[in-house]
């Protein structure tokens, strides 16, 4: 089986098709193909309210691209989500429409709660019987997500992003209410807890701060060292990450707002350390395609496979 998943977020669009293999309770998914288009259409969204003319038909010829390309790995199934940006675009409903409509593709766009709920189901192969503070940093939104015992106790999602920051464009109330929300939920849970982070940024973070760049599995990182590794980055210039650390140049101006972003977070849960499993929204869309398409329901202990690299 193929399936193929669009994640279109705030800062970039990623776009995926995996082969599933289904062996003896090890789901597999093995990546094919993977591309990632930095449109930021949050840009727009966050500084006028709606995604402009030119950025509408740049997305108009990426979801175009990505149909023809589903229809050449001859996919048994796709979905298409958008995230912050569309939904807070005041023409975000209307350009979903159109595409509808023109191109015949379905764009589904979800509420914080659901990219949440999404991101978790491939995060439950991660978990033991710990506490633990998941952070999911986007462009325009941060999920949070605190898990005791492998169950979610409690869910939230707050307007704070990478963009959104970089354009300084997140307010001091809601950072006020994402520390007062989450010191709360901290004070429910067992100690010591242990941070995951998932997002764009947080792995070329864990990439720079351990020199790991075989990216294994279980890969943790200290606070100590991601403070360590924001300050050292901070130390270059934009050209200078791009050419001596190696960034996208999408990547490159956003990676110190979504660090501020982490270690807040990290900070104010208490969490003195950070697994990176490299687990994203667009994993979570497999996982629910899987299911769709197979009537298997995978549980906590299901044992998953997510392919991370072309073979």
């Amino acid at each position: 089986m193929k399936l193929g998943a669009v994640d279109i977020g705030s800062n970039a669009i990623r776009f995926q098709v995996s082969k599933i293999i289904d062996v003896n309770g090890m789901v597999l998914f093995k990546k094919m193909e993977y591309v990632r288009f930095p449109l930021r259409l949050g840009e727009d969204v966050f500084k006028i309210g709606e995604i402009s003319a030119g950025k509408e038909a740049k997305f108009f010829k990426l979801i175009q691209t990505f149909k023809n390309l589903f229809d050449l790995y001859e996919v048994d199934d796709y979905i298409i989500c958008a995230t912050s940006a569309m939904r807070e675009a005041r023409n975000g409903k209307d350009i979903a429409f159109k595409v509808k409509d023109l191109l015949g593709v379905q764009i589904d766009i979800i509420d914080g709660d659901k990219e949440a709920e999404l991101i978790n189901t491939v995060l439950y192969n991660e978990l033991d019987d710990s506490s633990y503070v998941h952070i999911d940093v986007g462009g325009g939104s941060t999920e949070i997500n605190f898990f005791v015992n492998k169950q979610k106790i409690a869910t939230r999602s707050f307007k704070i992003g990478s963009v959104r920051r970089l354009n300084g464009l997140d307010t001091p109330e809601e950072w006020e209410e994402m520390h007062r929300w989450i010191e709360e939920q901290t004070f429910k849970a067992p100690k010591p807890i242990t941070a995951i982070g998932t997002g764009g940024n947080i792995g070329k973070l864990y990439e720079l701060g351990s020199g790991d760049k075989n990216k294994k599995e279980k890969q943790m990182i200290s606070l100590k060292k991601l403070e360590e590794t924001q300050q050292i980055i901070a130390g270059y210039t934009y050209e200078e990450r791009v050419n001596i650390l190696m960034m996208n140049t999408d990547r490159a101006d956003v990676i110190i707002p979504a660090s501020d972003i982490y270690l807040n977070i990290m900070r104010w849960a208490k969490a003195t350390k950070m697994m990176v499993p490299e687990l994203g929204l667009k994993d979570g869309l497999m996982l629910m395609l899987y299911e769709r398409n197979t009537q298997k329901s995978v549980g906590a202990n299901q044992v998953l496979n997510f392919n991370k690299y072309k073979k």
